[in-house]
């Protein structure tokens, strides 16, 4: 579950770092919006460390907690619902990161 947790936060802050620059660009934002986007992925960059795992392990599983997050983020802060589509495919992810994470390590591949 603690790995679970910080792979959200770990999302959140990528998901933060790459919207504030959208914002920026697309939407005519403040061009400030780049210092907490950088921070933000700094932040996440950071988190990635803090996984237990070998790196290309970790971003493998990290990508399906990553488009449930985005789905969130559409539905919270874009006001678009996700489609039942959209959730079979974040069920897949999760289904997918939890086979990477939870394999057992040191058997034959």
């Amino acid at each position: 579950m603690k790995t679970l947790a910080l792979f959200g936060v770990t999302a959140l802050a990528e998901i933060v770092g790459c919207y504030l620059p959208w914002l920026w660009l697309r939407q005519q934002g403040s061009a400030w919006l780049l210092l907490p986007a950088a921070a933000s992925l700094a932040l996440f960059a950071w988190l990635l460390t803090l996984h237990p795992t070998a790196s290309g392990r970790v971003y493998a599983a990290y990508g399906g907690v990553y488009v449930c997050v985005a789905l969130l983020w559409l539905w919270r802060v874009d006001g678009v619902v996700p489609t039942r589509w959209d959730l079979l495919g974040a069920a897949l992810c999760l289904l997918g990161m939890g086979v990477i994470m939870a394999a057992p390590r040191g058997a034959a591949p």
